[in-house]
């Protein structure tokens, strides 16, 4: 099995440029399906997720053509069968084929989809969305059958914000007679992009970002043009490696507002930024200070920067306090992070870590156990004294495009092998 070497403690100056947004493609791919013509997006990232879903749209007959970070799908030859759990456990976003097949055929047969073992994370809210445009779902062993005769729109109200359902009932909703309202939406950057390419095909929706959404049912979506927004995850990552290894380092192809609560976390511990419109620039800082994160909804702190923050605050003198109030199994991360001399204490309840620093972070071999967790472990091993491995890299590579070469770009010796 392929694994992550790192040899630590080598400073970082030049540019890393960002990729297109994981958590925006893995939806917009299965959203194309929606269009009675050709569609292509811009962008792309090279990640093994865009992968897992080019197999689905092959085992459903869909035509790809994928070249220079462009992806151009034509579903007009489209077969609806039952999507396999072989396919759908790859990855979890596998799910918004549930509603773009559901809003095109008015039928859909799959198995509930794979992803990181971070926590429960159920699809109660997407079923609801769709029962209440009109869907009757029967389920046996996470096999789902969701079919209607006619979807027709209706008020939608989440009880909790969820990225997922929000577009899982948006692409459901665009084909649906009348109008549907989803109210207590996500507002994340990802769903305002994914309805920009439902509205570039010719869909009416209204409302994203905030959230009320509003949608009007068409009948016919048309051929368009797309681009995938930066990875605001990505950028994340990036600007925190930079806090800690960087030099003069230019994080590039990012839009700082989708970060705000990062980079004022970053602030408050001491991270010197020169922010442009759509880069920063890190400055060369010995000594932070700890500070305490709440990770929340958007625009809150991000879930999925929250293990990543961690190991930087192995490196921020006293102590941190991280409250997850999302996942309740993201501190896989700490166990191996401990390995290498982090200092901290998870509270009973999984969902409280405080965080001791400063740790002298010592390399070694650790496993990944999912994407962000391997992302915190890749950044502790580019800080640590030493060489560190890391195991089941598969992870990583889900979700962060040539991590490796960007990286070694700016300096970093890391390399796969």
């Amino acid at each position: 099995m392929p694994k992550i070497k790192i040899e630590g403690g080598h400073q970082l100056t030049g540019t890393i440029t960002v990729s297109g947004a994981k958590n925006s493609v893995v939806a917009l791919i299965p959203a194309a399906i929606l269009c009675d013509e050709k569609v292509k997006i811009s962008n792309v990232p090279n990640i093994t997720d865009v992968n897992d879903l080019e197999n689905i749209l092959d085992h459903l007959n869909a035509t790809t053509v994928r070249k220079d970070g462009t992806i151009e799908i034509n579903s007009s030859d489209i077969i609806n069968k039952e999507i396999t759990y072989e396919l759908s456990k790859k990855l979890r976003a596998s799910y918004y084929f549930m509603g773009a097949l559901l809003g095109r055929f008015k039928k859909v047969d799959m198995y509930f989809p794979g992803g990181c073992a971070i926590g429960a994370r159920p699809i109660n809210l997407h079923l609801k969305g769709f029962e209440l445009l009109g869907a009757k779902i029967t389920e046996e062993d996470n096999h789902f059958i969701i079919e209607a005769d006619k979807l027709k729109g209706n008020n939608i109200y989440l009880d909790f914000p969820s990225v997922g359902a929000t577009i899982n009932i948006m692409l459901a909703a665009v084909k649906a007679k009348g109008k549907t309202i989803i109210d207590n939406a996500a507002q994340e950057p990802e769903i305002v992009n994914i309805a920009t390419f439902l509205n570039n095909m010719g869909a009416k929706i209204k409302g994203a970002g905030t959230s009320t959404i509003t949608i009007i049912g068409v009948k016919y979506l048309h051929s368009c043009f797309h681009e995938v927004i930066p990875d605001r995850i990505e950028a994340g990552t990036y600007l925190i490696i930079g806090a800690l290894l960087g030099k003069k380092l230019k994080i590039a192809n990012m839009i700082p507002n989708h970060l705000e609560a990062l980079i004022a976390k970053l602030t408050e511990a001491g991270v010197d930024m020169e922010i442009g419109i759509d880069n920063i620039i890190i400055n060369e800082v010995k000594d932070y200070k700890a500070v305490d994160i709440k990770t929340l909804v958007y625009p809150g702190f991000a879930t999925d920067l929250q293990q990543v923050m961690a190991t930087f605050l192995t490196q921020c003198k006293g102590k941190s306090l991280i409250e997850e109030t999302i996942y309740e199994n993201r501190f896989q991360n700490l166990l191996r992070l401990e390995k290498m001399g982090a200092e901290f204490k998870i509270a009973p309840d999984n969902r409280i870590a405080v965080i001791k620093g400063k740790a002298k972070l010592k390399g070694t071999y650790v496993d990944a156990t999912d994407l962000r967790g391997g992302a915190s472990l890749l950044v502790a091993g580019l800080i640590a004294e030493g060489e560190t491995t890391i195991d089941n890299i598969s992870y990583i590579l889900r979700g962060y495009d040539q991590i490796i070469e960007k990286l070694t770009e700016v300096g970093a010796k890391i390399e796969i092998i």
